[in-house]
């Protein structure tokens, strides 16, 4: 079995081109001898100031004698024009024999100028497992450098004819294999990371979903307050689900409509889930009345009808799970366990460091209360920031094991400068690998005092962002566009691989901007850039600083 590095890749979970690229790599581990090594680019690539400089290649095989094959692999069709092979993306088309050899110059140049006394062997090869090419002399590439559909199960075959093992070895193999493995500074690559990142996140923080469930008292209150990432809404998904499963009829109700609005979309049909407002708003109208949004005082109508409603035997529930509880009144929570069918089960979950309104503690008197201060679903780069900002004591959990995304802080003068910058960091963060769906980005004010959601493009960008309506059947209404653009307020309960949190501004430290910072930042699963006010980055660099001293 032939060497692989980095390692790790069997553990891995991919899709379409990637998980193609990852069946070849198993091809190669176990086709060829041990005294091989198989360097692949499926889910690494190296990352300098925030682009990829490794290319095309997806991976390069050093024989025992220190030869080295660069392997370029296309799934999929392939088209024969008179300029050679071309390879479809999206719109664009791409010659692949100018591609392997952009890329294998690239290399070779990088390869001369870490080994200059030194002359290697740099041979390409083109490896379609899915196309048959019918014209091998006109594809641009050497017919015998091609391995096709049709000749894709002597692939190993043929590598070992182009890479003899009984070759003289080079004297000068281990200096190849230090700048492959040392120089090219191998890090995760972003597609296939994402998918890993969130299998992984699932995995640990569904722990509080396995052992919060196991908890048994009566009546059943149970009250689980838990940090960002912890799994909260993991929990509620598995708790709607038992109920369901035991014939009971469940109730999820959170503050935030964009939250909502995610759960509603995954959860099993069978129980009721909404906003507060929205449920108020359907018990409304199954009395008979209309709401009227458009007149002053809408919502508070709203709910001093709630407060006065008496619901009959279909309007209850038998399991009541209540999201985001630091961001509701007292009332309310009388409210909604009144629709509770008794003895029934009642579940509480909040976070205090997401409390964005300035709300009053809920007091739950008799309640069962559970805490989960540990977050799995932000890298630890990021949580080490983080934690630097937070007062003694208030700080979070590292639970991923995630590294290496390192935070970036840029500044802006002005709005002028806010728009240039945000857009430079979107066009930053495509370079890094992150797809545009994977990108979200977040402004620290609310949307009527933002600047960016005036804009419905920056730059080449387009925006999906909120309009504002609603569809027939209660959708959101989103504009087209690739990047969303999403408040904090909003974007609370979600999360990205990549998250902008831009347009943060703020004058002094205090307790609701630190409350903002701590939503805004846990939102990230994989990389986190701050677009900060000179003033705010003052303020930040200072804590950032004095944090640092303490702890030395």
């Amino acid at each position: 079995m032939a060497k692989v590095i980095p390692e790790g890749w069997r553990e891995m979970t991919a899709v379409g081109a990637a998980q193609r690229e990852l069946e070849t790599l198993a091809v190669l581990a176990d086709g060829l001898p041990e005294d091989y090594t198989v360097y692949h680019g499926v889910h690494w690539t190296r990352i300098q100031h925030g682009f990829a400089l490794v290319g095309e290649i997806d991976f390069a095989i050093v024989s025992p004698a220190g030869k080295l094959l660069l392997i370029e692999q296309k799934s999929g069709f392939l088209n024969e024009t008179p300029e050679g092979l071309v390879k479809v993306y999206a719109s664009k088309e791409k010659l692949v024999a100018s591609q392997m050899v952009r890329s294998a110059d690239a290399l070779h140049q990088r390869l001369r100028l870490f080994c200059p006394d030194t002359q290697f062997s740099v041979d390409s090869l083109l490896f379609c497992p899915d196309y048959t090419v019918k014209q091998p002399g006109s594809a641009g590439i050497a017919p015998e450098r091609i391995v096709d559909a049709k000749r894709r199960d002597y692939l190993v075959h043929i590598i070992k004819s182009i890479l003899p093992a009984s070759e003289p070895l080079n004297p000068q193999t281990a200096k190849l294999h230090r700048f492959l493995g040392d120089q090219l500074n191998l890090v995760p690559e972003v597609n296939a990371v994402v998918g890993q990142a969130k299998t992984l996140y699932t995995r640990l923080s569904g722990g509080l979903t396995q052992w919060a469930r196991q908890i048994e008292c009566e009546p059943f209150r149970l009250r689980v307050i838990g940090t960002a990432g912890s799994g909260k809404t993991q929990l509620a998904l598995a708790v709607f689900r038992d109920a369901l499963a035991a014939g009971r009829r469940p109730l999820y109700v959170c503050y935030n409509r964009p939250l909502a609005d995610h759960v509603a979309l995954i959860a099993p049909p069978g129980g009721e889930v909404a906003t507060y407002h929205q449920l108020a708003d359907r018990i409304f109208r199954q009395s008979g009345q209309v709401p009227d949004f458009r007149q002053p005082g809408a919502f508070a109508r709203l709910e001093d009808f709630f407060t006065g409603y008496v619901p009959d035997e279909d309007g209850l529930f038998d399991e009541i799970i209540i999201d985001e509880g630091q961001d509701f009144e007292p009332q309310w929570k009388d409210n909604l366990l009144k629709l509770q069918r008794l003895p029934g089960r009642a579940w509480w979950l909040e976070d205090p460091m997401q409390n964005l309104y300035g709300r009053p503690p809920i007091e739950l008197p008799g309640w069962v209360a559970i805490r989960s201060e540990t977050n799995y679903r932000s890298p630890q780069d990021i949580l080490d920031h983080l934690n630097r900002l937070l007062p003694a004591g208030q700080g979070v959990e590292t639970g991923s094991p995630l590294t290496g995304s390192e935070v970036e802080i840029i500044t802006y003068d002005d709005p002028a400068d806010l728009i240039a910058q945000t857009k430079r960091a979107i066009t930053q963060s495509i370079a890094a690998g992150f797809k545009r769906d994977m990108i979200a980005l977040v402004t620290y004010r609310g949307r009527e005092k933002s600047l960016l959601i005036a804009h419905d493009q920056l730059g080449p960008y387009p925006l999906r962002k909120f309009t504002g309506n609603y569809d027939l059947l209660g959708n959101p209404v989103f504009s087209d566009g690739d990047v969303l653009l999403e408040s904090v307020y909003r974007f609370k309960g979600q999360a990205a691989p990549c998250v902008i949190f831009t347009e943060i501004d703020f004058e002094v430290l205090d307790e609701l901007v630190l409350r903002k910072l701590f939503v805004g930042v846990t939102r990230a699963t994989i990389k986190l850039i701050l677009i900060v006010s000179e003033r705010a980055a003052r303020n930040l660099i200072e804590r950032l600083s004095d944090s640092f001293n303490e702890a030395v």
